[in-house]
């Protein structure tokens, strides 16, 4: 059993800035794939970025240029730095992680062995 614990999520103005950061109880998780999703009312959830255990990234269009996604290995810890945030962006942003992978890291849902508890981000026009 992992638990990834998310935090930073707040209601903040269009144009303003969230770090979001998960903490993850599996020491050697970061030998492993982590990702953020996120899931608005009423629509799927939708990967937002992942990052494979030498730190390559890859970004969903819509948030490329305005999120960055990063990790702390020694700290167990994954972050996500959300930039020139929009209405759009408003969800519930969760963390998860694949023990399975720990390169080309997927980018379906599915793929995701253990998540978190979600952490809220409502951004106001």
């Amino acid at each position: 059993q992992v638990q990834l614990v998310e935090s930073g999520g707040d209601s903040v103005p269009a144009g303003g800035s969230l770090r979001l950061s998960c903490v993850a109880s599996l020491y050697t998780s970061g030998s492993r794939c982590m990702a953020w999703f996120r899931q608005a009312p009423g629509k799927e959830r939708e990967v937002v970025a992942t990052i494979s255990s030498d730190s390559r990234v890859d970004y969903t269009e819509t948030v490329k240029g305005r999120f960055t996604i990063s990790r702390d290995n020694a700290k167990n810890t994954m972050y996500l730095e959300m930039n020139s945030l929009r209405a759009e962006d408003t969800a519930m942003y969760y963390c998860a992680i694949d023990l399975h992978r720990n390169h080309a890291c997927y980018s379906g849902a599915s793929q995701y062995d253990f998540w978190g508890q979600g952490t809220q981000v409502t951004v106001s026009s």
